[in-house]
């Protein structure tokens, strides 16, 4: 019997904007809807976020066409505001996001169980997209000028 590997897959971007404007958008329902999504036909009409370890939340994830969605959901394992939030998917996938501040700029590294449906290149182009979506949008909304 063949069984499946698991495989953990890195993604990570660098926010030029201060640490509690990055937390604040990462973590905040009504900053949420505005960046989680991996392209412009998809969106995020509705989240929610119980941000505690032991706390649950979700993102409704919506095809802008109507053709399809679904929640994105988990519970926290640990939460240490400003620096980590590590959850379990409702499928029991891991996540880790870690967040850090260095020379003015914040590092944002998440780190996530690969699913077995999809190609690992196919699920770290999608999470790096919604990355870079988040980046995009803190530096819109609260960059630092330079």
């Amino acid at each position: 019997m063949e069984t499946e590997k698991n495989i953990s897959i890195t993604v990570e971007t660098k926010v030029e904007a201060s640490l509690d404007k990055v937390w604040e958008c990462w973590t905040e329902p009504v900053h949420i809807v505005n960046w989680n999504n991996a392209s412009d036909d998809w969106f995020t009409p509705r989240a929610e976020n119980d941000l505690r370890t032991g706390g649950s939340f979700v993102s409704r994830m919506e095809a802008r066409d109507g053709s399809t969605g679904f929640d994105f959901g988990g519970k926290y394992d640990e939460v240490i505001p400003k620096s980590l939030i590590a959850y379990t998917m409702e499928d029991g996938r891991k996540v880790r996001i870690t967040f850090k501040e260095e020379d003015g700029v914040v590092r944002i590294i998440e780190t996530f169980d690969a699913e077995h449906t999809f190609p690992p290149e196919y699920q770290k182009a999608g999470w790096q997209a919604i990355m870079d979506n988040f980046r995009k949008y803190v530096e819109s909304k609260y960059g630092i000028s330079r």
